[in-house]
């Protein structure tokens, strides 16, 4: 008893003289219940849950209102749903794969935080981040407050994520795979790299958008030009893009098709690839690439790939084609006729395919081939 009172008495000393508490006698008072409102702690306040006292592994404690901390790290604690009022912490705060973690308290103010993997749906309008915002993955997260100012945002995957804050200002800017993002704000600033792939809903960038580093805009399907002022002095990548040509500023940039450098002819000049050059290249990345551009109908025609199978469906004959591709596995492919519109389709299947009907029913999402007997195929 009398050790639990020195505790307490500890605790209070250290508030009642503003003095810092070290970090370890903190946790040990978070964990024992004898947290006060408006420590401070000096240290990174870590691993709570999985901390054995006695030979007890103890829940989740609350933690006080008004905490002060240098560093927070509460990773991976499903049974977290809140952060105290008043949360000061000067330097780290990660809540990574808190799954049932909603929302952060007003006033919040870190160099970095990391809220990724959580359930929270919006930001406090007065959150403060100096340094690097990761939310990667908060699939429920519609809102990000006006004014927004952060060196690196990271918002891969946020497809709750219809549009983004008016006036924000970034260096660099991860908005890939928000496939319902359908604008950006009226004002802003990125000034570094943007990195948007897979945002096909995205018709245009922003004329404010000026210049940049690195640019990715690839899987943007609906996106036809760049803004006519916009300079990329570093990289650029277009794979999957309705763009034709480049801005003059643009246009010393180097090229990349989904990660792989490439030429201007790769990219603009696709009906130009032969089928010997896609067979020639040493490089199986950049030979993908080539096989990409030129397109399998045209490939498998111009190779003579060799026939494995051939049947007939509902649309015509079907055919199952083979091509070996030298360092890398053999290209497989099923060549159909849609019933519909009596367009030919030729489209990649596993190595390991010796049917057709195997592969149109890979192709339909059957591991069993037996299973697949469609009444009609379109």
């Amino acid at each position: 008893m009398a050790k639990t009172q020195n505790k307490h008495q500890m605790i209070d000393e250290y508030l009642a003289s503003g003095t810092p508490i070290p970090v370890e006698i903190a946790r040990e008072a978070i964990l024992n219940g004898q947290a006060r409102p408006g420590m401070q702690i000096q240290g990174v306040l870590t691993n709570i849950d999985n901390t054995a006292v006695k030979g007890r592994l103890l829940p989740l404690a609350t933690l006080p209102e008004d905490l002060t901390v240098d560093g927070l790290i509460l990773r991976d604690y499903p049974q977290l749903t809140a952060l105290p009022k008043g949360l000061k912490v000067k330097y780290q705060l990660d809540v990574q794969n808190c799954t049932q973690l909603t929302e952060l308290p007003d006033g919040l103010n870190c160099y970095e935080l990391n809220a990724s993997q959580t359930a929270i749906e919006r930001l406090p309008d007065d959150l403060r981040v100096q340094n690097r915002l990761d939310l990667t993955d908060c699939e429920r997260l519609w809102h990000l407050p006006e004014g927004l100012k952060v060196g690196t945002l990271i918002l891969r995957n946020c497809t709750g994520l219809e549009a983004l804050p008016e006036g924000l200002e970034v260096n660099f800017l991860d908005i890939s795979g928000c496939i319902n993002l359908t604008k950006f704000p009226k004002t802003g600033s990125i000034r570094v790299r943007l990195n948007m792939q897979g945002c096909f809903r995205i018709k245009a960038l922003p004329d404010w958008l000026t210049q940049v580093a690195q640019l990715n805009v690839s899987g943007c399907a609906m996106l036809t030009a760049l803004p006519t002022h916009l300079h990329v002095t570093s990289r650029l990548d277009l794979a999957h893009t309705q763009i034709t040509t480049l801005p003059e500023g643009a246009r010393k940039a180097a090229l990349y098709w989904r990660g792989v450098p490439v030429d201007d002819r790769i990219v603009f000049q696709p009906e130009t690839i032969r089928g010997d050059e896609v067979l020639n290249e040493r490089n199986a990345e950049r030979r993908r690439v080539l096989l990409d551009r030129m397109g399998y109908e045209a490939f498998v025609r111009e190779v003579e790939a060799q026939l494995i199978d051939s049947d007939t469906d509902p649309g015509g004959q079907r055919q199952l084609l083979r091509v070996d591709m030298e360092g890398d596995e053999e290209l497989m492919c099923l060549s159909v006729i849609c019933p519909s519109t009596a367009r030919q389709y030729v489209i990649r299947v596993p190595p390991h395919m010796q049917t057709c009907h195997q592969a149109a029913a890979w192709i339909a999402g059957f591991d069993d081939p037996s299973e697949y007997r469609p009444l009609i195929e379109t």
